[in-house]
């Protein structure tokens, strides 16, 4: 039997709710307009902007998108993922694009 004071040394995978991923929301944001730290939290603000017409003219409003909170592991895990799709993004890049068939058989 497991010590449950003792952590497993290679845990197992991550099982995530298939219930759950239908209302997680899709958050979009053009930058992240702050950040800090408080009580141990990670506090990071992210804003996208909206182009608003005045007359013959386009104002940009910045409007705040989501107030992300974490821990510091899972900023670091964050940063990890984030880091892994860029690296993704450039190695596609680099790849001729692929066609896209007008019909599917």
């Amino acid at each position: 039997m497991a010590d449950p004071e003792t952590p497993a040394t290679t845990p197992g995978p991550v099982t995530i709710s298939s219930s759950s991923s239908e209302r997680a929301p899709i958050i979009y944001f053009d930058g992240a307009s702050c950040f800090g730290h408080h009580n141990g939290a990670i506090q990071i603000e992210l804003a996208a902007n909206l182009l608003m017409p005045v007359g013959a003219a386009v104002r940009v409003d910045v409007v705040q998108t989501a107030h992300l909170r974490c821990s510091v592991a899972a900023a670091l895990a964050l940063r990890e993922a984030l880091d892994k799709a860029l690296a993704m993004f450039k190695q596609g890049q680099h790849q001729p694009a692929e066609e896209i068939p007008a019909m599917k058989n």
